[in-house]
């Protein structure tokens, strides 16, 4: 069966500094749902058009598009409301998917666990209940009857609504008794004394092969966005001094992440709000690198893990031109705000720099466990450049 073929469109509101002209991430994105993109548009306005958010007359630009490039529908790199999602539709002849939904299809496709797929499923039901007025005619009928079918004179959309609420809230339930499940099992850790460390950074960062690289894992890496989305723990072992760690893989984070699927992973997220140390993995090959970890920045103050020590690991960086490599594999870098954070340069892929993220990594544990112990000289740790080929990068 040939690929569903995808036309994309971006929308530049008021020169907003997210807005993406090439839409390559929202390719990305839409490769990794199994689309096939034959077509990109993007547009400029001071405001979205209330009625087709682009207005008419783009829209039938779009519209022109589609029948000539024979798509069988339109991605929108920017959230829509359910009205405007309805009228393109109609205007368009063909489905019209948002980024929001199109991270949800990608979501639902790759949960493997019980506790992600329940994640999965509360984001979608959250965003379903705001879209039941999308474009269904039956929904404006009465419905008269007793018990799950609606009190009399209760309209179908009432009782649509009605049966979604009490999903959300089952499956809500059933989400607490997770969190309650992990919380016992980090308790556990705590009492043992383990130094617990959380892999995080943009998707496609390359976090799985660097924790599979770690700990001789298998878990699932691909270089696609969001390859996995299940929280995997793994011992690792720091040397005779630091002892062993807990090191957890997260889902990976994305421009614009929707905000009720960051509450619906609250409870794999909380693997990263509770961990002692944060490896920031970054990817140094990618032009938006520094765009993207402002907002893994802002996603980890969101969830509570903003003040966690974070080392940040600069990987990928055998894809680099010569002239742009590191002159040191380790250096500290000031970040927003005064912090300063270790850098380690490594490759997950060839295994370049791990010996030296793995010195820091057992570093951060013996200060937890002798806080009084002096920090690093500062002439010492400032003496590494600072703005280095890579800096621009990083």
């Amino acid at each position: 069966m040939p690929a569903p073929r995808a036309v994309l469109v971006g929308v530049d509101i008021a020169q907003s500094a997210h807005f993406d002209p090439t839409l390559e991430e929202l390719a990305l994105l839409a490769a990794s749902a199994g689309d096939e993109v034959v077509a990109r548009v993007t547009a400029r306005r001071r405001a979205p058009d209330p009625a087709l958010f682009v207005g008419s007359g783009k829209a039938d630009e779009i519209k022109a598009l589609v029948a000539g490039t024979g798509a069988n529908g339109v991605i929108f790199d920017q959230a829509l409301s359910p009205a405007q999602q309805r009228n393109l539709e109609r205007h368009l002849g063909v489905a019209v998917a948002d980024r929001t939904s199109l991270i949800l299809d990608i979501f639902g496709d790759r949960a493997q666990s019980h506790e992600g797929k329940l994640q999965v499923e509360l984001a979608r039901l959250q965003y379903l209940s705001t879209r039941l007025v999308r474009r269904w005619s039956h929904l404006e009928r009465q419905r008269g009857g007793i018990g799950n079918r609606g009190g009399p004179g209760e309209a179908q959309i009432e009782l649509d609504r009605r049966m979604i609420g009490d999903r959300i809230k089952a499956v809500s339930a059933r989400l607490d008794k997770v969190k309650r499940q992990r919380n016992t099992q980090r308790k556990a850790r705590e009492r043992r004394g383990t130094f617990r460390v959380s892999l995080v950074g943009y998707t496609n960062a390359g976090k799985s092969t660097l924790f599979n690289a770690l700990v001789k894992a298998r878990a699932y890496a691909a270089d696609q966005l969001f390859a996995t989305l299940d929280t995997t723990t793994r011992a690792l072992w720091l040397g005779e001094q630091a002892g062993s760690a807990s090191l957890s893989d997260t889902v990976g984070f994305i421009r614009d992440l929707p905000h009720k699927l960051v509450e619906a992973f609250e409870a794999t997220l909380q693997e990263a709000a509770e961990a002692d140390l944060l490896l920031h993995v970054m990817d140094v090959s990618s032009p938006q690198q520094h765009e993207q970890r402002n907002e893994v920045q802002r996603v980890l103050a969101e969830i509570g893990a903003g003040d966690i020590p974070q080392v940040w690991v600069c990987n990928k960086v055998d894809q680099l031109d010569e002239s742009q490599q590191p002159r040191e594999s380790v250096d500290w870098i000031l970040g927003e705000g005064g912090r300063r954070f270790r850098r380690v340069f490594v490759s997950a892929r060839d295994g370049m720099g791990l010996d030296a993220l793995r010195q820091a990594m057992a570093d951060a544990a013996l200060d937890r466990l002798n806080p009084t112990l002096p920090a690093p000289d500062a002439d010492a740790t400032e003496g590494h450049p600072l703005d280095h080929p890579v800096s621009h990068h990083a």
